[in-house]
């Protein structure tokens, strides 16, 4: 039978997951009218009745019968002759209707058919795919780790679709293994040639965002609203919420008792430390809240520069500024204000910039980095902790603080 390739395609893509039957005939449809443009110049005069789910085709040609001899378009116009030889009471002036079969269009042009059908469908789906994950960014989603590179793990979901998530996207502290259910949020998906791809993030702020949704039944109801989210993956994080009910505690909502609520999204992101604070309209407030847990003394804005002074006891210093400075810069971060830290009753200090004569400019970057920008900054602190939290050998913190100590000293 000659068109059995053709019937093979169709059961093939028949029962296609993200293609329906309407869209199935269009582009059937339309790789038969193609071919029969190739064929005969033109596929205006041709009918195609194509029924998918048993394979069957038929194609027609419509013709007007003219005078023998007088034929100007073979595809258009067919002799009386020719006509009477289909059915001989045909008269000049009537329209003829002439099955044409696959086997006429030559075999090369049936083999054509079909890949051409195969590449339109899978053109098809491609875009399904990229339109639904398209409408999935910002959202978590779950798949199944399939292998693993070294600079992304392979993910499928239950329709076989493949999802990246990259290292970068990653939890330091993420480790899979083949098999492993992953959750993230979708973190891109783009068009890249046929094929979508899809990014899957960890690392993201939304995914925290979108983890509290999941988990707290208030901010799901929109009863608390997180006004903004921060994190240094892995490590920690700044959650500002806010309530339009004053009889709801945000705060507490989300923690919960003993941190029962929040104990599964700490999970779920390597044991990162999350801090929820309450947020308000007042920069002063939320800059002090944002350097939770230290208790902060005064603090002072600078709107124009976006620039905050917070000032505080000695001892809550080391407390704002975090391990590895992560408190004060996500801090930064949660209200947008760069933030230098003071001691309160301090008054004999020095800026480590004016060291610079002394001290290399990438080893005073290395204290910025921590928040520690002043002498007293540094000699407050241990040195293995310095160690610890700077990329810097032992002897070199040990001849900054001597250094240091003679300034201060003189």
């Amino acid at each position: 039978m000659e068109n059995i390739a053709l019937i093979e395609s169709f059961s093939e893509f028949k029962d296609d997951k993200f293609i329906d039957r309407v869209t199935l005939m269009a582009i059937l449809e339309d790789v038969f009218r193609n071919a029969l443009k190739k064929k005969f110049g033109s596929d205006d005069n041709f009918d195609i009745i194509i029924n998918p789910d048993k394979g069957d085709l038929e194609i027609w040609r419509n013709r007007v019968v003219v005078e023998d001899g007088e034929v100007e378009d073979p595809n258009e116009e067919i002799s009386l002759s020719e006509a009477r030889k289909i059915e001989p009471d045909f008269e000049v002036g009537e329209d003829v209707s002439e099955e044409v079969k696959l086997i006429d269009l030559g075999r090369r042009a049936i083999l054509a058919l079909r890949q051409n059908l195969i590449a339109k469908i899978h053109e098809h789906d491609n875009t399904t795919i990229y339109k639904q994950f398209k409408d999935l960014e910002g959202e978590i989603y779950t798949a199944e780790v399939h292998h693993i590179r070294h600079k992304a793990v392979i993910l499928l979901d239950d329709e076989g679709n493949e999802i990246i998530l990259p290292k970068d996207r990653q939890i330091p502290s993420d480790f899979f293994r083949k098999g492993d259910n992953v959750r993230g949020i979708i973190e891109s998906v783009e068009l890249k040639g046929a094929k979508p791809t899809i990014i899957m993030s960890r690392s993201s702020p939304l995914f925290l965002e979108q983890l509290f949704f999941q988990e707290i039944p208030e901010v799901f109801d929109g009863l608390i609203t997180i006004k903004k989210a921060v994190r240094i993956p892995g490590e920690k994080a700044k959650v500002a919420v806010d309530s339009y009910d004053d009889r709801i505690d945000p705060v507490g909502a989300c923690v919960g008792m003993k941190g029962s609520r929040i104990h599964g999204i700490v999970r779920e992101l390597g044991n990162e430390n999350i801090d929820v604070i309450n947020w308000t309209s007042n920069p002063q407030l939320l800059v002090t809240r944002a350097l939770s847990p230290a208790r902060v003394s005064s603090v002072k804005l600078d709107d124009e520069k976006m620039t905050a002074q917070v000032y505080l006891k000695p001892e809550e210093v080391s407390k704002a500024i975090g391990r590895g400075g992560h408190n004060i810069r996500l801090a930064g971060q949660l209200t947008g204000y760069e933030i230098d830290v003071f001691r309160e009753g301090v008054e004999e200090d020095v800026e480590l910039t004016e060291f610079s004569d002394e001290i290399d400019g990438w080893i005073i970057e290395e204290f910025k980095k921590i928040g520690l920008d002043t002498a007293r900054s540094v000699l407050e602190q241990d040195v293995d902790d310095l160690v610890k939290r700077t990329d810097l050998e032992e002897e070199t913190i040990i001849e900054v603080v001597r250094i240091l100590k003679e300034e201060l000293e003189d």
